[in-house]
């Protein structure tokens, strides 16, 4: 995949990461998920060593999205790494919980707590999608972050419509769930058809489950 674009005289190119480049996305999406209050939960932020656990749990998510030739699409000014979105495929025994090492290493690294928490969150919103839509394949958007200074300026809209388009990829694929915790996302997937399916209660913090089909799926919606 690569896709130009120009914003604030910056040159945007879109192409699939490869291994030199997780742990430029690692640090990226450590300092946009940080205070996220979902993941402030699941890892404890109250804790001295939340941002040591955070870091370990995002690196390790990446190196088994890898592992499992997941969708990880990167967003390069040049070299220079401007944001990222991942992605998880229907068909390919990745959902929750991951591989028994991922595992492991999550609990080495994030602890028992977390790691149960994380497994536990996946699970609900499939079943949310399940029982809401009644769909069982579809693509799950794990990660989107942009570098906070190159925000507002256009490339979180070109990091989502890379994401849709990564569905081409994929046919068997009904759409993609975005599970929304930051509320100033909303907007930004709602301009690129993604729908509303309902709010979900994550331990103590509530997301909201959004939804957006591929274009040759029909989703009824009650």
């Amino acid at each position: 995949m690569t896709t130009t674009a120009t914003a604030i005289e910056l040159q945007g190119e879109l192409r699939y990461l490869v291994a030199e480049d997780l742990k430029y996305a690692a640090s990226l999406l450590y300092l946009a998920y940080h205070d996220d209050e979902l993941l402030m939960s699941l890892f404890q932020a109250e804790k001295v060593d939340y941002e040591k656990r955070l870091r370990a749990a995002i690196r390790e998510e990446l190196h088994a999205f890898w592992e499992a030739d997941q969708p990880m699409i990167g967003l390069f000014d040049g070299d220079s790494l401007l944001g990222v979105v991942c992605l998880t495929e229907p068909g390919k025994s990745f959902g929750p919980g991951r591989y028994w090492h991922w595992r492991l290493k999550m609990l080495l690294t994030a602890g028992y707590v977390s790691t149960k928490q994380l497994v536990e969150k996946e699970e609900i919103i499939q079943t949310a999608i399940a029982q809401e839509l009644g769909l069982e394949n579809y693509h799950m958007l794990a990660f989107i972050a942009v570098n906070p200074r190159y925000q507002q300026q256009g490339w979180g809209d070109m990091l989502v419509r890379a994401a849709q388009q990564a569905l081409e990829d994929a046919p068997q694929s009904q759409g993609i769930a975005v599970l929304i915790t930051q509320p100033h996302h909303e907007n930004l997937f709602a301009t690129h058809g993604f729908k509303r399916v309902n709010t979900l209660q994550i331990g103590a913090v509530s997301g909201e489950l959004f939804f957006a089909p591929a274009t040759t799926t029909e989703v009824a919606h009650g």
